[in-house]
């Protein structure tokens, strides 16, 4: 069974509404950290006239779960809806693979460690 990490970096307003959506999915776990961050924009806001010419960083928040492969289209559609306003800093999403889970505790691996 393969397991795929996603990394979600999004504004601060959104966790709420999205970690419901997620949990309706059957995802069990998730960390949320707070960050500062900027994308392409160089942290311009969306009302500025003009880009910045240096990085501003602004707050956002990192939120990382644990899927198995077979659910992450589901995953990636309700996190892309959920955090969807048309508007720069809506957020971006990384997915990539883990070889495995280790729960520190029991020991247990893959999908035991996730349940």
């Amino acid at each position: 069974m393969e397991f795929l990490k996603v990394e979600v970096i999004t504004s601060m307003d959104k966790l709420s509404s999205l970690k419901t959506a997620l949990s309706k999915l059957g995802v069990s776990g998730m960390t949320v950290l707070q960050a500062l961050g900027c994308g392409v924009q160089k942290g311009t806001f969306e009302y500025e006239a003009q880009q910045n010419p240096e990085m501003e960083l602004l707050p956002k928040q990192l939120i990382m779960i644990v899927v198995e492969e077979r659910i992450i289209d589901k995953v990636i559609e309700t996190i892309k809806k959920e955090l969807y306003t048309g508007h720069i800093g809506d957020g971006k999403i990384f997915v990539s693979p883990l070889s495995n889970i280790i729960r520190v505790r029991t020991g247990e691996e893959g999908l035991d460690a996730l349940k």
